[in-house]
């Protein structure tokens, strides 16, 4: 891996800085020693007595820095006293010159940055254990932080503001997050957080600069191929280069995401409930059921998510009228556009009394609140959807008890969540909703109620596994030749007779996600499946797939000796031949 010019940076600012008083130090001390050993002094008998260069360093040592220790070869004669005064007002003066610039040189935010580099540079060294590096740690980026931190997977942060890195520090994270305030636009900075290394497993880009994700998307995907590289964009332009960087670029656009998410939501309720219980949302539940009308909607904003609503709603039949101050000249021409704010009595022109849902999508927290109540004033049944793009204004939103409430650091915390930590959970949304599963018996109620019933309430736990890599136990026996199937390794090892409140979503076996496998499908070497299960029941699944014993023992009901001797005892029995 590239070295960090960190730490030849610091060396070359303290010889910058202390050059000068480090030179100072040694002519005074050079020319005080050569004073003492040229300066005769008397021994006892009165004969001239000449100090070495050790004995005048001892004892400039000794008096400069005020130790005092009053050690004396012989009495010193008018001439050693007047040079021992020079030397001793020298070297004090000289020291204060030096501390000086010391406090200076820590006081440099140059010199602190670099210290802090270096300092950060060692720690991502050490780190053995995949990591993620997060650039940008605003909103998205602390929601996106917490939630990883909260899997026990190890974060990187760079971020350009000083207050976001010190604020790591007073987190409560389940694990250390290492920061560095720098740009992540350069290249060495990014070297620094480990993007080189091979147990980087993502680079996340979630500046406020469009223009800077690129850069961070580029950079990553050039320099290391393997990593994964996530970036938030709302711009179609940059969209368009981002696709051209290959598979391993993710694209989050929080808008569309929503739309979509939107448009799946009419189509079945159900939808939001598993996606809230999944994303461990404080009070949500699966019994819990939202209906978003059909009818006529009125938009208020139409910027890019208010377009991405829009065209959602009408794929689905439902007439729009759009409130937009600020129109762009190809949206004058809309069927529907209402040019103005979103007051009463623009709200009454876009018929609201007679609307099924509103949305407030503006970039303004407060106009948003506004047309909420005055949406609700007028119309009391009316479907309230509302953008939120603060967080901290998250108890009023609260207070203001919309139907749905739009974050859009929040849908891209959550997006790029569990595509870091559950990515064949996209396969598992997307074929939900497909047709072949809606054909299903049952079809997405159908899974619902199975989750209600294996996993119960519970917070969820999402858990892959990859049978080629992380379960040595299951793959020695499947090399053995034994036939496992989900069934056998989600049994309780407590009572094999008991299964584990676990539930597997979606089975991957060569290329092929199967969402909703029967139980009696069977496991093969290389398969990734996730699952979906409360916390003791993945902690108890992950030890059987590595406690060979336990595998065996839920596979045939057969309890094998451990202890060497009881394993010769058995095959001695075994060998014994059977009398008449």
């Amino acid at each position: 891996m590239r070295k960090s010019p960190s730490s030849s940076r610091v060396t070359y600012i303290i010889l910058r800085y202390m050059r000068r008083p480090i030179i100072v130090l040694i002519t005074v001390y050079a020319a005080s020693m050569l004073g003492w050993t040229l300066i005769p002094g008397l021994d006892a008998q009165g004969n001239p007595a000449y100090m070495s260069f050790f004995h005048a360093f001892y004892f400039l040592a000794y008096t400069v820095t005020t130790t005092g220790f009053g050690e004396l070869p012989q009495i010193y004669t008018e001439a050693q006293r007047m040079w021992g005064i020079v030397s001793l007002y020298a070297g004090v003066i000289a020291w204060f010159y030096a501390l000086g610039s010391i406090i200076r040189l820590v006081q440099n935010p140059e010199f602190q940055q670099s210290v802090a580099e270096r300092r950060f540079a060692k720690v991502v060294a050490r780190l053995r254990e995949p990591f993620c590096i997060i650039c940008g740690f605003g909103n998205t980026g602390a929601l996106l932080t917490r939630g990883l931190t909260d899997e026990g997977l190890t974060v990187i942060v760079v971020d350009r503001n000083p207050e976001r890195i010190k604020t790591l520090l007073l987190r409560d994270y389940r694990t250390p997050v290492a920061g560095l305030c720098a740009d992540a636009r350069l290249t060495e900075h990014m070297i620094e957080a480990g993007m080189l290394k091979p147990n980087c497993k993502s680079v996340v880009a979630l500046t406020q600069d469009e223009e800077v994700n690129l850069k961070i998307a580029v950079t990553a995907s050039l320099l290391n191929r393997d990593v994964s590289v996530m970036v938030q964009s709302t711009s179609e332009t940059y969209e368009e280069t981002l696709a051209t960087l290959g598979d391993k670029v993710h694209i989050i656009d929080p808008f569309q995401t929503y739309a979509k998410y939107l448009t799946a939501v009419i189509e079945n309720p159900a939808i939001h409930s598993l996606n809230q219980w999944l994303a461990g949302t404080p009070g949500a539940t699966l019994d819990q059921r939202t209906y978003p009308p059909k009818g006529l909607w009125i938009l208020c904003g139409f910027g890019r998510m208010g377009h991405w609503i829009r065209d959602s709603l009408e794929s689905q039949g439902d007439a729009t009228v759009v409130i937009e101050p600020n129109p762009s000249a190809s949206d004058e021409s809309l069927d529907g556009m209402i040019v103005g704010r979103a007051g009463q009595e623009n709200l009454l022109k876009a018929d609201i009394e007679h609307a099924v849902g509103i949305v407030a999508g503006t970039p303004s927290d407060t106009d948003n609140l506004s047309i909420l109540l005055n949406a609700r004033i007028l119309n009391p049944n009316i479907f309230l959807l509302v953008r939120q793009n603060r967080f901290r204004n998250l108890e009023v939103f609260e207070a203001a008890q919309a139907d749905f409430t739009m974050m859009p650091s929040l849908v891209s915390a959550r997006r790029i969540l569990f595509l870091l930590v559950a990515p064949l959970l996209k396969s598992f949304f997307e074929t939900l909703h497909g047709p072949e599963f809606l054909a299903r018996d049952g079809g997405l109620n159908a899974a619902v109620d199975a989750l209600a019933k294996t996993v119960g309430g519970a917070q969820p736990r999402l858990w892959t596994l990859d049978t080629g890599a992380d379960a040595g136990a299951l793959r020695r026996v499947m090399r053995d030749g034994t036939a496992i199937s989900l069934d056998d390794i989600l049994r309780d090892p407590e009572n094999r007779d008991r299964r584990l409140a676990c539930l597997p979503l979606v089975v991957e076996s060569g290329g092929d996600p199967v969402v909703m496998p029967a139980s009696t499908t069977t496991v093969r070497l290389g398969d990734r499946i996730l699952f979906c299960g409360t916390p003791r029941a993945v902690r108890l699944l992950e030890a059987t797939l590595n406690n060979e014993y336990t595998l065996r023992y839920l596979i045939s009901g057969v309890e094998a000796p451990r202890g060497y001797v009881m394993q010769w005892l058995t095959r001695k029995m075994a060998a014994r031949p059977v009398r008449a």
